[in-house]
């Protein structure tokens, strides 16, 4: 795959089937964080919000969602029953999406990302 410069290149790029779920995916986003910048950073679409928010990726059997380590800490019990590596978690393509509980990890992400700005703003 050709590197996309924007999410809509990258979306574009896979078969209809999984164009759907990456754009619910987007769309989850959007929703939970309507302040933040889309862009590409490492290949992938991620969203940034006072730095980095969360990224997420198409793979041949699962989409990758990548809220940080302390995303994935914070839901550790909830994201139990799927493949994790650090800061990363692995949704199967082959099972619904977990939709509700990547909002939840985006408000987290955006509150703690929020919450180390206004840290750094007062230093």
């Amino acid at each position: 795959m050709e590197k996309a410069n924007n999410i809509d290149e990258y979306i574009a790029a896979f078969p209809t089937d999984v164009q759907t779920i990456l754009e619910q995916v987007r769309a989850t986003i959007k929703a939970a964080a309507p302040e933040a910048e889309e862009t590409i950073s490492y290949a992938i679409p991620t969203f940034k919000f006072n730095g980095n928010l969360v990224h997420f990726a198409a793979f041949k059997n699962h989409i990758g969602f990548y809220p940080t380590p302390a995303g994935i800490d914070e839901f550790e019990r909830a994201l139990s029953v799927y493949k994790q590596g650090k800061g990363s978690v692995q949704f199967p393509l082959d099972k619904p999406i977990p939709l509700d509980l990547i909002t939840r990890m985006v408000k987290f992400r955006v509150k703690r990302n929020g919450e180390k700005a206004v840290k750094k703003s007062s230093k």
